[in-house]
């Protein structure tokens, strides 16, 4: 008698793709900007509204795009309420000012340890705020566990990271992860991760004694063949020894690279959700090729900063010299305590601040969101059909806060 082997089939893969370009966000966050003056400053809220949408939909899994479903008034209300919880933080910073110097030290370090330990809760309930915002498939996504138990954990692993000199973030890092996907819910199902420290420990060490060797060797050399330059109190390298500083920043740059898309990569592709898996393979030469398109951006809008400010300084003295007030005179004007040069001061601070806020978020934020979206993609996503929805969870408190602290993200 013979008998006949079946093959299983494979599981369907879907794909994720991102179809949103840098001409898009780039209208969204300067439209932002110019409303934001008028506004003072609330319509932050709207533009990050508008930002999470042009992410949310232009991210398609499936051939399914994600759904945003927050609006600016929760943003603006949870900020409002984050007000009330650092009225007393900025009265104890305000009383410790005024007190002698001992007093003040340690105060603004307690003030300090304290915010830190908030971060790691507002970072929390950020994510269940986005989550729980999220949907996909007419299905939302939800944050569950305790904020405060992720940020207890995240406080006390920072402590140990201080102590150890950074060598235990393997372990940190790997228990944050755990933490944070284990309470992630799509609907009614649970997500799970497998990853561990093992996953951390070998693109880690490695980043972190190659960067410790070449930081430590390039000092030695620069102060044995005394490669340096004193100005005044102010000690410099020489042009061999910016030189050698240079290659630290750009091996830096290709290890933080390397040793992010590892990590992400093995630790996203271990998340699984009942029967579906998550697949990412990143791929590190991109996320470089985004930091030195970064570094490159950054130095042209410094040098295009210091052209204009150098043609106004001159503009400003040749009409002085014109109308034979002088030089000092003219750099008087400039300083004098005046409404129109006080707004013209906040005006040249927002814009630069937009400045080199919108090149972050174009070549660094959008970089990062399209290399993850691009390298992913869901291993049989059939399986999915079968979860329910859940409520929403309505709280806005985090994301108040985590704005405020500045650890929202996107």
């Amino acid at each position: 008698m013979s008998t006949e082997a079946s093959a299983t089939p494979a599981a369907r893969v879907g794909r994720v793709t991102f179809t949103g370009t840098r001409h898009e966000l780039s209208l969204i966050i300067l439209r932002g900007y110019a409303l934001m003056i008028p506004t003072l400053g609330l319509y932050r809220f709207w533009q990050a509204t508008w930002k999470r949408r042009f992410y949310w939909q232009n991210t398609v899994i499936d051939g399914e795009p994600l759904e945003y479903t927050g609006v600016a008034s929760m943003l603006l209300s949870g900020f409002v309420f984050t007000l009330v919880v650092f009225t007393p933080i900025y009265a104890a910073l305000f009383y410790f000012s005024m007190q002698d110097r001992r007093i003040s030290i340690y105060g603004d370090l307690g003030v300090g340890v304290l915010l830190w330990f908030l971060a790691g809760y507002a970072i929390y309930r950020a994510r269940d705020f986005r989550l729980s915002r999220t949907l996909w498939r007419g299905i939302r996504f939800d944050m569950r566990g305790n904020a405060w138990v992720y940020a207890g954990l995240r406080f006390l692993w920072s402590v140990l990271m201080v102590i150890t000199l950074g060598l235990i973030y393997p372990w940190m890092g790997a228990s944050l992860w755990r933490y944070r996907w284990r309470n992630t819910w799509y609907g009614d199902r649970r997500f799970e991760i497998s990853g561990g420290w093992r996953m951390f420990i070998l693109p880690y060490g490695i980043a972190y004694l190659t960067n410790l060797a070449t930081i430590a060797a390039t000092v030695t050399w620069i102060v044995g063949v005394r490669d340096y330059q004193s100005f005044g109190t102010l000690t410099l390298p020489g042009v061999r020894g910016l030189a050698a500083c240079l290659g630290c920043v750009v091996l830096f740059g290709l290890s933080l690279a390397w040793y992010r898309t590892t990590v992400a990569s093995r630790m996203l592709s271990t998340v699984t959700l009942g029967d579906a898996r998550i697949e990412v393979k990143l791929r590190s030469g991109r996320l470089f090729g985004q930091f030195v398109a970064y570094a490159v951006a950054v130095v042209v809008l410094v040098a295009v900063l210091a052209l204009i400010a150098t043609f106004a300084l001159a503009a400003v003295y040749a009409a002085a010299n014109a109308q034979g007030s002088g030089v000092s005179a003219a750099a008087a004007a400039l300083v004098q305590s005046g409404t129109w040069n006080a707004v013209a001061l906040v005006v040249v601070y927002l814009v630069v601040l937009g400045a080199f806020g919108l090149l972050h978020e174009i070549i660094l934020r959008l970089g990062w969101w399209r290399l993850l979206a691009s390298g992913a993609s869901i291993v049989n996503p059939d399986s999915l059909r079968t979860i329910h929805a859940v409520d929403e969870d309505r709280s806005v408190m985090g994301q108040g806060l985590a704005q405020a602290l500045g650890v929202g993200a996107y």
